[in-house]
């Protein structure tokens, strides 16, 4: 089995509507990637998951130099950025898609699908 890491993306403009949802919208999200998250472990494919604080609490370190350097905020200026992820194992690349396409509704956002390096 191999590894994938699915990455859920943001931007700008789902950070607003993300923003804008009711208690009740997000409270339906949580359910859909909770239902989604028990089938990945009932069916073997979880490895691990997580979602992350927003990117304006993100920390940034530099130690290719003689000292470290640590900044606030991303590595790069973007208009998109990673707001969670999940590492699956799957027989091959088109299980990790599937898995994806109900992630992806799941969480109502964008998911990258990157297998790990093999040994």
């Amino acid at each position: 089995m191999t590894q994938y890491f699915l990455s859920v993306h943001h931007d700008e403009a789902g950070q607003a509507e993300m923003e804008a949802m009711t208690e009740d919208d997000m409270q339906r999200m949580f359910t859909q990637v909770g239902a989604f998250n028990d089938k990945l472990q009932a069916e073997g494919a979880w490895v691990f998951a997580g979602g992350l604080q927003p990117i304006e609490q993100s920390t940034c370190v530099d130690a290719t130099g003689e000292k470290p350097v640590v900044t606030d905020g991303p590595f790069a200026e973007s208009k998109e950025y990673l707001g969670g992820f999940w590492i699956i194992e799957a027989a091959d690349l088109d299980a990790a898609l599937q898995w994806a396409t109900e992630g992806s509704a799941a969480c109502e956002g964008k998911v990258e699908v990157r297998p790990f390096q093999s040994e």
